[in-house]
C-alpha cells in the first residue's frame, strides 16, 4: 500500500533533541494516532510534516512530496486542524471559507459550490452569514475542519481537535471525522483523550522524550502486554498487574485470600499508555 505519510530517522534539535530518530509512515487512507505526554515531540512532529518547522535531520515526505524541498506542493495536498481556534472572528463563516478558498486560488463557480459543501457537511450552513466570534466552541472546531478540507487534501493532520470541547460536542466531531476517513481520507491525530485514539485510530503510536516506544494497533498493544487487568488499591493510588487474558486474571483473583480493593477488568488503552510511559497522558 502507498505510504501517504513518510518519516526516516527525523531528528528536530534545538538546545537539546525534541525529536529523536523518528521513524513510522502512515498507508494511504488509514486513520493514525499519534499519542504522548506532554513535551513528546508530538506537536513539533505535525509541525514538521506540516512545513510549519524544519528539520535538524531527517526524511519527511507527504502525499509523494519532500517536505524540505517539495513545501508548495505538500500545502496544497494537506489540510490542518490545530488545537488553538484559528477562524477570524471578525469575519462570517462564508468569510472564512471564501478567504481560505482564495489563498489556494480555487476558481468560481467551483469555489462557492465547495463552500456550500462543507459547510452543509459540518452543520453549519444556516450560520454562513454569522460573524465567527458568535459561534460556539463546538461551531469553530467545525468550521475549521470545512475549511481544511475545502482545497480538498489528501492528508488532514489534526492536533488535539477536540480539547476542551463537551463530550457531546466531541462525539459529534467523532462522527465527522470517522466518517471522513472512511471516504478515504488519511488522517495523523494527536489527542490526549484515550477515548478517543480508541475509537477513531486504526493504529497508534506513542511517543516519549522525542522517540517512538510503541506501534500498532490496540488488539496487538494487548497481545503483547495482556488483555486483562487486575487492579488493586493500595492507599490512594491502585496497582496494575497484566494477564494474557480476563479468564487468567480472574483466575488469579480467585486465589487471593483477601480480595478487598481488588478487581478485574480489560486493559485499555490508557493501561498500556501508563505503562509504557509510567504517567498518564492528562
Amino acid at each position: 500500500m502507498i505510504a501517504a505519510v513518510t518519516l526516516r530517522n527525523v531528528y528536530k534539535t534545538y538546545q537539546q533533541p525534541v525529536v529523536n530518530d523518528l521513524s513510522f509512515s502512515i498507508p494511504a487512507g488509514e486513520m493514525f494516532g499519534l499519542l504522548g505526554p506532554n513535551g513528546a515531540g508530538k506537536t513539533t512532529t505535525i509541525r514538521m510534516l506540516t512545513t510549519l518547522t524544519r528539520p535538524t535531520q531527517g526524511h519527511l515526505e507527504v502525499a509523494g512530496y519532500d517536505v524540505v524541498q517539495q513545501r508548495l506542493q505538500v500545502k496544497q495536498q494537506i489540510g490542518v486542524v490545530l488545537q488553538q481556534i484559528s477562524v477570524d472572528g471578525d469575519l462570517s463563516v462564508w468569510e472564512n471559507m471564501e478567504f481560505h478558498g482564495r489563498l489556494h486560488h480555487l476558481p468560481n463557480p467551483q469555489r462557492q459550490e465547495r463552500i456550500h459543501q462543507w459547510l452543509e457537511y459540518v452543520e453549519l450552513a444556516d450560520r454562513q452569514q454569522s460573524p465567527a466570534k458568535t459561534l460556539s466552541g463546538g461551531m469553530k472546531r467545525r468550521l475549521q475542519i470545512a475549511r481544511a478540507l475545502l482545497h480538498q487534501p489528501q492528508v488532514l493532520f489534526l492536533d488535539e481537535p477536540t480539547v476542551g470541547l463537551d463530550p457531546q460536542t466531541r462525539r459529534r466531531i467523532w462522527e465527522i471525522l470517522r466518517d471522513l476517513n472512511q471516504q478515504g481520507m488519511t488522517m495523523l491525530l494527536t489527542t490526549h483523550y484515550m477515548e478517543e485514539a480508541e475509537y477513531l485510530c486504526d493504529r497508534i503510536g506513542i511517543m516519549d522524550g522525542g522517540k517512538l516506544i510503541a506501534l500498532g494497533t490496540l488488539p496487538e498493544f494487548r497481545l503483547k502486554h495482556g488483555a486483562g487487568l487486575v487492579m488493586k488499591q493500595a492507599g490512594e493510588r491502585w496497582d496494575y498487574q497484566f494477564f494474557p487474558d480476563l479468564a487468567e486474571a480472574n483466575a488469579y483473583l480467585d486465589q487471593q485470600p483477601d480480595k478487598t480493593g481488588m478487581m478485574v477488568r480489560p486493559t485499555n488503552l490508557e493501561d498500556i499508555f501508563v505503562e509504557l510511559t509510567g504517567r498518564r497522558l492528562d
